[in-house]
Order: structure tokens, then sequence, then C-alpha cells
């Protein structure tokens, strides 16, 4: 594995500095039950091994699940993502080939598909920040996008240019917006239950202030690496994980959602310039 892989990133990463400026202040608490051992208190407070053979079981349970949990949902949201640049493209190449309808006159509907990713990226991440709308912006733009959408092919139904069975091809694709849509608010405004974040949080602490002065007394000064890499590791796990539940946000492991925007962007660009060109 490169070393850039594994060593840069603590200094790039700012997830990874904090969790391992963490493990080194439990590195330094650690020295007390070292300085203990070698003191006239060297009877006192030893905490029994098989304490630690118990917690790591309920620990790795603990985390095992809220791992699993947090990546359950960030990978539904990356597939729903997925699912939005499919149906942009699907839904640009029906357009410009079904129906009978001049270029000029999709330019609008080419610029709302192309914004409709975007205005979701930012409803999203106002949902999970818990944002208000203001007076200028509308509480719903994804809402307002596929409206105008539907408003836009009802004006053509009307004039004759697209016929019933033509919009019921161009619908499945619309349609699926605003599903998208849904799924993620569901995701955005359904956090992971609080009271369960709490109890991981509780055995964690519980066990690491624990584990140096069960180990201090077999292992003497390596209790102090013993302590940083087993506290980097399970700190590392729960931030990570409390990270990638939440997956529309801002953080270095979310979702990169400004990149699919982009893709999208472009290839409802090429879709339409490619119609532009045949015509």
């Amino acid at each position: 594995m490169p070393i850039r892989d594994t060593i840069v990133p603590l200094a790039s990463s700012r997830t990874l500095g904090y969790v391992a400026l963490c493990a080194l202040l439990l590195g330094v608490y650690s020295v007390l039950p070292i300085w203990k051992e070698y003191s006239r208190f060297r009877d006192l407070g030893d905490t029994p091994s098989d304490l630690h053979a118990a917690l790591s079981l309920i620990l790795g349970l603990l985390l095992v699940f809220r791992t699993n949990a947090a990546y359950g949902r960030w990978w539904e949201a990356r597939i729903l993502w997925g699912g939005l640049v499919n149906a942009s493209r699907n839904l640009a190449m029906k357009l410009v080939t079904v129906g009978r309808l001049q270029f000029e006159e999709m330019a609008p509907c080419e610029q709302l598909l192309k914004e409709f990713p975007a205005a979701l990226m930012n409803h999203l991440r106002c949902s999970s920040s818990q944002a208000a709308a203001t007076a200028a912006a509308p509480a719903h733009r994804p809402l307002q996008i596929a409206q105008q959408l539907y408003d836009w092919l009802a004006e053509r139904k009307l004039s004759h240019k697209i016929d019933g069975d033509e919009l019921r091809v161009i619908d499945v694709e619309l349609a699926k917006l605003m599903e998208i849509c849904g799924a993620c608010e569901r995701i955005a405004k359904t956090p992971m239950i609080g009271s369960y974040r709490v109890f991981a949080r509780q055995c964690i602490l519980l066990f690491l202030l624990t584990l140096p002065w069960g180990i201090a007394n077999d292992f003497g000064w390596w209790t102090i690496p013993l302590t940083i890499i087993t506290a980097y590791f399970m700190i590392g796990l729960e931030v990570v994980a409390e990270h990638v539940e939440e997956p529309f946000g801002l953080d270095e492991d979310d979702l990169d959602l400004e990149s699919i925007c982009l893709t999208i962007d472009k290839s409802i660009h090429e879709v339409f310039a490619t119609h532009a060109m045949k015509g």
C-alpha cells in the first residue's frame, strides 16, 4: 500500500487529524497508571483484564452495527444520485427525440434540467442544517423545477407537438426526479437514533479510560503506544460513522455532489448540442 495513502492523510485530513489528537491525549493519560506501577500505590486501582475482554465484545458489536448503519445511508444516497444521473440523461434524450419540437423552444427545458441537480443539492444541505427558506427563495426549489417541466410539457401537448403516448414515455423519467428527491429527503431528515449514538460513545469512553489501568502492569511503558493505537482506531470508527451517516453535507467523507452535478450538466449539454447539430 502506498505510503501517501496511509501516512499523508494524517496531515491533510481534518477528520484523521482530530482522531489522532484525541488518541495522543489518551496516550498522555495512560502515563498515570504507568506512574502508579512504579510508585507506592501500585496495588491500588488495578482493573481486571477480564473486564476489557467483556467490554471488547460489547464494543465490537456496537461499532459494527454503527458503522454498517452509517455506511448504508451513505451508499443508498450514492445509488440515488447515480439514478439521478441516469434519469437526467434519459429524459434529455427523450425530449430531443420524441415529439415535434424545435430546438429553440427546448432551451428553457434544457436549462431546467441542468438546474435540478444543483437545486436538489442545496435543498438537501439546507434540510440537513435545518436552515429555513427565505422569502426570496422557494421552500422547495426542486419541486418548483419539476412543476415547471410539467407545465412546459402540458403546453406542448395542448399545441399538439406532443401526443399522449409520447407524454407518457417522457413522464417515466420525469417522475423519477421527484422520487429520487423524496428518497434523499428521507435520508436527510431522518438522523440516526440519538440514544444509540450515546450508548456507543459511552462504551468507547469507558473502554479507553480503563484500558491503560488494566494493561500497565503487564506492558509497562508499552501501554502508551498500545493505548494510542487502540484509541485511534476506535475513535476513528465512531467519527467516520458520524460523518458518513449525513452524506449530503460538506465534510470530506460526504458525497461529492458538486462533481455529480457537473457530470449531469455536461451530459445534458452534450445531448442537446448533438441534437442541435443534427437539426
